[in-house]
């Protein structure tokens, strides 16, 4: 066989390398942030329900406030990539350094909106009034911690960029191990409560992020990186993370539509609908693991001024998408009979539940695609064209999902309403990427 014959096959199998190495450590440190949440709901459950329904509106309006910021993991994964395929990795930490730095700033920020607000916010998001004073309690203490949060986001995106996701996988399992043990300790060895929970939890975060703070420190020294704030990298960095905020806010929208349509059509149908968006979201951190890799590898190779190379990790990388869409597909049809009898006992919310299961399952391929272009357009730093694409799908989603309780179908019509807005990100998605406009090389975009 010639060598000519055999380059793609190598190629292909790099590729496949890269992506594995990538993912797999990636996927970790993604499950194990919610698992954060689940200990939490374990040992403050044990206290009392008006505990648990506090912290389950505390926890929402943190994640809420968490979520919303990504872009810092998202926007400095990508511009610390360019800059290790451009072979400057001084620059790399430096400008790692400035995402960091704006996550400082951002978290200061939300704290002071936080504190004074807390109860108006538990008000708004509808606490009982047994529930509300727990709620309060855990968000005020836990608000303490979103800068730590959100230096481990910048970080972390500092770490993929470096072509690094061992060390935010090793981070997580040590944070989620010490959440645990620390929760238990202060909830019940100091009698602390929720508020133990809430303390808990900070002074987790806190670790994590010094681990973080460490790791990027010393590779600053070893480089001759300076740490010092740089107001102009800054203000590039949050200047870069903009579009990914409008994108992430139109994406929050689609979700909160759907939560509302359904919650219309009745409580079988809207308890149904969390138990399969609970699962999407489940769906969903496998299929990011793979986006994780591609912003990662496609960042570095347009940094290192290879064009081809680019473009030929992103095709695999779409054909990874399509293949683990359709694994997943399977393993939700086959293995639905085992999970749905643990959500739920109630027959009816089953009947309502497994025809759009299916059409969850179905679109799984589809998602697939999203997720590895998503992922490959923000490696290459095409956040303006992700945030108009994602506002036009927000404009083709909410008309057809709101017409679900008007024209019928229930829950199914709404989650093949949630199709058709995977489809259209889909098809924007493909047309960016067919245009080959986001192929821009260089150590900055």
């Amino acid at each position: 066989m010639t060598q000519a014959s055999t380059a793609p096959k190598d190629v292909r199998r790099r590729h496949d390398r890269e992506i594995i190495s990538l993912a797999v450590p990636a996927f970790g440190a993604l499950v194990a942030e919610p698992l954060f949440v689940l200990a939490d709901s374990a040992i403050v459950g044990h206290l009392g329900t008006p505990q648990l329904a506090g912290l389950g509106i505390a926890a929402t309006l943190l994640a809420t406030a968490v979520s919303v910021f990504v872009f810092l993991a998202y926007a400095t994964t990508a511009a610390v990539a360019r800059r290790v395929g451009a072979g400057d990795l001084p620059a790399a930490i430096r400008q790692g350094m400035d995402g960091i730095w704006l996550a400082l700033l951002l978290g200061a920020a939300v704290i002071a909106v936080t504190l004074p607000a807390a109860p108006w916010l538990v008000d708004v998001f509808g606490a009982s009034d047994t529930a509300a004073p727990y709620a309060t309690t855990y968000l005020r203490i836990s608000s303490l911690g979103i800068p730590a949060m959100l230096v481990v986001l910048a970080a972390t995106g500092v770490l993929r960029g470096l072509q690094n996701t061992r060390t935010p996988l090793y981070v997580a399992i040590g944070g989620f191990t010490a959440n645990a043990a620390l929760n238990v300790l202060l909830v019940y060895g100091a009698g602390l409560g929720i508020a133990g929970s809430a303390w808990g939890t900070v002074i987790a975060q806190c670790g994590m992020a010094a681990a973080y703070l460490f790791v990027v420190v010393r590779g600053a020294r070893l480089h001759g990186a300076s740490l010092r704030p740089d107001a102009a990298g800054i203000r590039a960095s949050a200047q870069a993370g903009v579009p990914l905020l409008i994108r992430t806010l139109s994406l929050r929208a689609v979700l909160m539509i759907a939560t509302a349509v359904a919650a219309r059509l009745g409580d079988a149908d809207v308890a149904a609908h969390q138990i399969i968006l609970s699962l999407w979201s489940l769906l969903a951190f496998a299929l990011d693991a793979i986006a994780i890799a591609g912003q990662a590898i496609i960042g570095r190779y347009l940094g290192a001024g290879d064009e081809e190379g680019a473009r030929a990790a992103c095709r695999r990388m779409v054909q990874w998408g399509v293949a683990s869409g359709l694994v997943l597909g399977v393993l939700v049809v086959v293995t639905r009979p085992l999970f749905i009898p643990l959500f739920t006992g109630d027959q009816t919310v089953r009947d309502t539940l497994l025809p759009a299961l299916l059409v969850v399952a179905l679109s799984q391929p589809v998602a697939g695609v999203v997720f590895v272009l998503d992922g490959v357009l923000m490696g290459a730093g095409d956040g303006p064209y992700l945030a108009g694409a994602m506002v036009v799908t927000l404009v083709a989603f909410a008309p057809v999902a709101l017409l679900v309780p008007v024209l019928g179908g229930g829950l199914t019509a709404l989650w093949w309403a949630m199709t058709l807005m995977m489809v259209v990100r889909m098809l924007t998605l493909w047309l960016r990427m067919r245009s080959g406009r986001w192929v821009v090389t260089g150590a900055t975009r």
